[in-house]
């Protein structure tokens, strides 16, 4: 537990160890240009290398995106099969890339649903990348956060039922440890691309003292110089978390 307090220090100045980005806007920028969903889709996905290479001049340890979550099986079975078709050859084509720049990926989500050639590759890339401590990238596949707390909400209660758990210990440090981010530090930055103002279940309980930028930017638009002047402004905010500062 104690690593999941690492890089939430108050005061400005100070950088964002880590950041989370809810990834918006492919379809929007697709259709500017007159091209289907998916192109924008892919558009994104190129988009996600040049901000992950980004992270260690910024001082980022640690980058969450939000790549496809419990509420987009709602969209059309092409565009969905079309997004799983691009999970699986992004992971196939960046698999390599990503290990020799010292990138280790995590998966967040429910694999349930997913398809198990999919899961498959999760797994490998997960295990080739182990090692790897220059930049953690986790990537919420099939993820929302009321279902992560609901997930761990049954497992701790198995724990109880079981003996290995006592009811009267459970406090706010306890979920923490069954979330699908047990191993990382809560989000001190959270950006949201596209316009849209609101955070769409995304890493609600890991959140909680996070500071969000809303963006007009397209995600397929936001390079790395947006990136870094996003991160800039968060390092002339204080962070008082309830507390008040300098007295």
């Amino acid at each position: 537990m104690a690593e999941q307090q690492e890089g939430t220090g108050a005061g400005g100045g100070e950088g964002p160890r880590h950041v989370a980005i809810i990834m918006d806007g492919n379809g929007r920028w697709a259709q500017a240009r007159g091209r289907p969903r998916l192109f924008g889709h892919h558009a994104g996905a190129k988009r996600v290398r040049e901000i992950v290479e980004a992270c260690p001049d910024l001082g980022v340890k640690y980058l969450t995106i939000f790549a496809f979550s419990t509420e987009n099986w709602k969209r059309t079975q092409k565009e969905v099969a079309g997004l799983m078709s691009l999970f699986r050859r992004y992971i196939q084509k960046e698999a390599e890339d990503l290990f020799r720049r010292g990138v280790r990926v995590r998966f967040i989500g429910d694999r349930v649903r997913l398809e198990p050639k999919l899961v498959d590759l999760m797994d490998e890339l997960e295990l080739l990348t182990a090692g790897n401590d220059r930049v953690h990238l986790t990537i919420a596949l099939n993820y929302g956060g009321r279902d992560e707390v609901a997930r761990a909400a049954r497992r701790m209660a198995q724990d109880v039922e079981a003996g290995r758990l006592k009811a009267r210990d459970v406090n706010e440090e306890t979920l923490p440890r069954y979330l699908d981010t047990c191993v990382l530090p809560d989000p001190d930055l959270v950006i949201r691309t596209s316009g849209e103002a609101r955070i769409s279940n995304f890493l609600l309980w890991q959140s909680a003292y996070a500071e969000y930028e809303f963006i007009d930017t397209l995600w397929p638009d936001f390079t790395a110089e947006v990136f870094a002047r996003v991160v800039a402004r968060y390092g002339r905010r204080e962070r008082r978390f309830g507390a008040v500062l300098g007295e």
